[in-house]
């Protein structure tokens, strides 16, 4: 009888092992550090699943990238094929700051049409940055299929409090 319990116990503490990493493998974590190095080579921020609600993941969004292992940017994703459909790189030297702003394609990501976006910025998620600076804010607009992304060593060059006004008015930039 003892030996029963023994081998129930053991069976069932492997299992429990088993899917526990298995459920690892299968949902890596993603990276929190996101960086701007040119109009070709930069991350955003997204939620974690295909077809999330911007704001609602705000505290579980991922940075993904133009490319695998972006340097500065550990264990990011990448973007989908045909996710941006645009990028202009902006910066200020001298206020040492630098952003990307463009144009999305929503269906790449199955983001809402309906979604009106949010704010990412280094309050939420919690842990983000941008590599290289003290500040990012962040902003995508499915319904528009707009983004802007600025990078900022001063706090004030990245405005945090605007996120309801938008990439155009927030960072201004080219969205064509």
């Amino acid at each position: 009888m003892l030996f029963s319990k023994s081998l129930f116990a053991s069976t069932v503490l492997v299992a429990l092992l088993s899917v526990a990493s298995a459920g690892k493998s299968a949902n890596p974590v993603k990276g929190q550090t996101g960086v701007i190095r040119n109009a070709k080579d930069f991350c955003l921020f997204l939620p974690p699943m295909y077809g999330g609600d911007i704001a609602a993941n705000e505290d579980r969004a991922v940075a993904f990238c133009t490319k695998p292992n972006m340097p500065g940017a550990p264990k990011v994703g990448v973007f989908p094929a045909g996710f941006i459909k645009s990028a202009h790189l902006a910066r200020d030297t001298k206020k040492e700051w630098i952003q990307i702003t463009g144009r999305i394609d929503r269906s790449k990501y199955g983001l809402n049409k309906k979604d009106g976006g949010g704010q990412y910025d280094i309050k939420a998620p919690v842990g983000s940055k941008c590599a290289g600076y003290n500040h990012y804010v962040e902003l995508i607009e499915p319904d528009q299929q707009i983004y802007c992304i600025r990078c900022c060593k001063n706090k004030l060059d990245c405005p945090v409090n605007k996120s309801t006004y938008g990439c155009k008015k927030v960072l201004g930039g080219n969205y064509n």
